[in-house]
C-alpha cells in the first residue's frame, strides 16, 4: 500500500483526491494538512471528506505529513507548493504537484527539489488531456508557419490564474513541435489597435464563466481549412484520479522531474 499525504485536504481538490486514495485498492491516506487554526484542524479526514474507516486527524504541519508519507500530492497554491517540495526534498518523500500558475522561477525550484526525489509536475493530470499535449506537438511539427496556432481555454469563475496551466501547457507544446520557444511567440492577450496577427504567434483567449471545469481547444487555422482539437473536462475527477495514479507511480522511483507523459507512457 502506497502511503499518500495530501496538501491542503481541505480545499475542493484535496478532498476529491482523499475520495479517491480512499477507493484506491493499493494505497492508504497517511495525512492531510489544512491552515493553522481553522475549523478543519485536528478532525478526520473520514469527517471532513465524508468517507468512512479513515482514522487520520488533520495537522497545520506539513513537514509531520510529509516525513509519514510515501508520496505527497500538493494542489495548494504555487510558493506553498514550492515549499512543500523542499521539505518533501529534506525528508526523500516523493512529490505530486497539480499546482497550477507557478512562475519560471518556481518551476526551477521544483526542479531543484527533483534532484533529491521523485517529483511529477504537470499543468494537468487527466489522460486525455496529456494526450491532447502528443497530438498538439505532433500537429504543429506536422503543419508550417502558414497555420497559425490560437488556443481558447474557459473555466469557472472562481479560478484565479489566466491563462490556465493547462493552456500553457498546450502552448508549449505547440511550441517544442515547432522547435521555437513560447516566451517569444506566445500572445497571451490582445486589445486595443494590434496590427495584423504576425506570423508564427501562438496566440491565447481566456473565458471565465459559471461553473464549468476545463474547456481547451487548440486551432491551426491555414489557407482554406482549420483543424481544431478540443478537450472538455465534465469533471475534476479525472484530475484527482490522475494526481493519484502519479502519486503511485512516483513512489520509490529514483530522484528525477517528471511529467504525466512519463507516468503513463505516451
Amino acid at each position: 500500500m502506497t502511503k499518500i499525504g495530501i496538501m491542503g485536504v481541505a480545499g475542493f481538490m484535496g478532498r476529491m483526491i482523499a475520495k479517491q486514495v480512499h477507493e484506491h485498492p493499493k494505497a492508504v491516506i497517511s495525512g492531510g494538512t489544512v491552515l493553522q487554526g481553522s475549523a478543519e484542524e485536528g478532525i478526520e479526514i473520514a469527517t471532513l471528506c465524508q468517507l468512512h474507516g479513515e482514522a487520520v486527524k488533520t495537522v497545520s504541519d506539513p513537514r509531520s505529513v510529509i516525513s509519514a508519507s510515501d508520496v505527497v500530492i500538493d494542489f495548494t497554491l504555487p510558493e506553498v507548493t514550492v515549499a512543500h517540495a523542499r521539505i518533501a526534498a529534506e525528508c526523500g518523500t516523493a512529490f505530486v504537484a497539480g499546482t497550477t500558475g507557478l512562475t519560471p522561477d518556481l518551476e526551477a525550484d521544483l526542479a531543484e527539489a527533483a534532484k533529491t526525489i521523485p517529483l511529477v509536475y504537470a499543468p494537468n493530470m487527466s489522460l486525455g488531456v496529456n494526450l491532447l499535449f502528443d497530438l498538439v506537438k505532433k500537429v504543429a511539427a506536422a503543419l508550417d508557419d502558414d497555420y497559425d496556432i490560437e488556443i481558447i481555454e474557459m473555466h469557472h469563475k472562481r479560478k484565479i490564474d489566466a491563462p490556465s496551466g493547462t493552456a500553457l501547457g498546450l502552448g508549449k507544446a505547440a511550441a517544442a513541435g515547432r522547435g521555437v520557444s513560447l516566451d517569444e511567440k506566445g500572445v497571451l492577450s490582445r486589445e486595443g489597435i494590434t496590427g495584423a496577427r504576425e506570423q508564427g504567434q501562438i496566440g491565447f483567449a481566456t473565458l471565465r464563466g459559471g461553473d464549468v471545469v476545463g474547456d481547451h481547444t487548440v486551432i491551426f487555422a491555414g489557407p482554406n481549412e482549420r483543424i481544431e482539437l478540443t478537450h472538455k473536462a465534465a469533471s475534476r475527477d479525472i484530475f484527482a484520479a490522475g494526481a493519484v495514479r502519479a502519486g503511485i507511480w512516483a513512489a520509490g522511483r529514483k530522484p528525477g522531474f517528471y511529467s504525466m507523459t512519463d507516468v503513463l507512457e505516451i
